[in-house]
């Protein structure tokens, strides 16, 4: 995949987010999280489905819980090096963060 097809990817993931966030403002107008399951369709765009990434883009599923929080903090306060996940993960709160890390740890390698 080239980069200009996995940012193409990404950035139509990005919107179906957002599509889906406004076709269910409940969530929003109530203060309540997206479940896990849809906060993770972000991630599929680079790191496959369900997180089974195939080539040089990490695979998310199975990973240990605590190195995602820690790499996902990381993109978001700059700490740690990245070309796209820097300004995606400055998108998610602590409890994202946390819930992310806990559906991805949950599915299998």
């Amino acid at each position: 995949m080239t980069v200009k097809s996995r940012l193409t990817t990404t950035v139509l993931a990005l919107v179906l987010t957002m599509l889906s966030a406004l076709l269910d403002p409940g969530h929003a107008a109530s203060g309540e999280m997206a479940p896990p399951a849809v906060l993770a369709n972000t991630c599929f765009a680079c790191h496959g489905p369900d997180g089974q990434a195939k080539g040089e883009i990490p695979v998310l599923a199975g990973k240990d819980g605590a190195f995602i929080q820690s790499a996902l903090k990381g993109f978001r306060d700059g700490s740690r090096p990245a070309t796209i996940m820097n300004r995606i993960a400055k998108g998610y709160s602590e409890a994202e963060i946390a819930a992310l890390a806990e559906y991805f740890e949950q599915r299998k390698k």
